[in-house]
């Protein structure tokens, strides 16, 4: 009878193991989880940039108001008759 008793202690003692720090454990099925959830919100911002990123190529592709506007805001270009105006903030301002 000792010996069932412990054979049923050490069955007990190693499934409790494997539930609480063993592979499969309650702490390890949390950890990945939070790891897939972590992954999800990438997974969320890179889709919304490689939207805006088709956008973009969409409106270059179309006209030249896109590359127009791209060539402005990058490169700093200007039309013939225009002025460009650059406003730098002074370094009194800041102190």
């Amino acid at each position: 009878m000792k010996w069932l008793l412990a054979i049923l202690t050490i069955i007990l003692l190693t499934t409790q193991y494997r539930l609480w720090v063993g592979g499969g454990s309650l702490a390890e099925v949390t950890r990945l989880k939070r790891q897939l959830d972590q992954q999800q919100e990438k997974n969320a911002a890179l889709a919304r940039e490689n939207r805006q990123l088709l956008r973009e190529v969409r409106s270059l592709k179309v006209g030249t108001d896109g590359v127009e506007a791209k060539a402005r805001y990058d490169l700093g270009l200007i039309k013939e008759g225009e002025t460009l105006f650059i406003f730098l903030d002074s370094e009194e301002g800041k102190k």
